[in-house]
């Protein structure tokens, strides 16, 4: 799936060909999920990140040699106290029994926050926002996050390490949005 849609390519994906090669996400952002995707990121009950990766480890038929999480700039980081999409990769890691690291992507810059903002806002609030910090990678990568919304983050983060030789890029996400919805 390369939207994460239930079919193999869909008309949007046909005109708009995403920069990744496939989307695996556990489910669509409604309830529950949606809500104990807020507790998880928001009300500090990280020890959901365990049951909520078994969800999506099930819909991945061939893990990528490495899993990498959209990293957090450290400032928010540091109000927050953890990086969501670093504990749900390390645990799916650990469930697919693949290797992840937490530091091959940066965050160089901080940004506001992507909620809220159209497609056009967010990619133009993440310009320049991260770096690649390891030129080796091996051929099949995975960027972990907990939404994809309309794909703005993980669509930089693709864009950056196909320039780095990544040659296949999957997107492992507990839950999707709408393709392209425009809020």
């Amino acid at each position: 799936m390369t939207c994460g849609a239930d079919t193999d390519i869909c008309g949007a994906c046909l005109n708009d060909k995403p920069e990744w090669d496939k989307l695996f996400c556990a489910a669509d952002y409604d309830f529950p999920m949606n809500t104990l995707l807020h507790d998880f990121k928001y009300r500090g009950k990280f020890w959901l990140a365990e049951p909520l990766t078994s969800l999506l480890s099930e819909k991945i038929t061939q893990p990528a040699d490495l899993l990498l999480p959209v990293p957090m700039h450290w400032q928010r980081r540091f109000f927050r106290g953890y990086n969501q999409s670093a504990l749900l990769t390390r645990s799916l890691a650990k469930m697919l029994k693949t290797k992840w690291c937490p530091d091959v992507i940066k965050r160089i810059k901080a940004t506001p926050a992507q909620r809220g903002l159209k497609r056009s806002q967010r990619l133009s609030n993440l310009a320049s926002a991260f770096e690649v910090r390891n030129d080796v990678l091996p051929p099949h990568i995975a960027i972990v996050d907990d939404v994809v919304t309309t794909g703005s983050t993980v669509s930089i983060l693709c864009q950056l390490l196909r320039q780095q030789g990544a040659q296949r890029i999957d997107v492992y996400c507990l839950c999707r949005t709408a393709k392209y919805r425009d809020i």
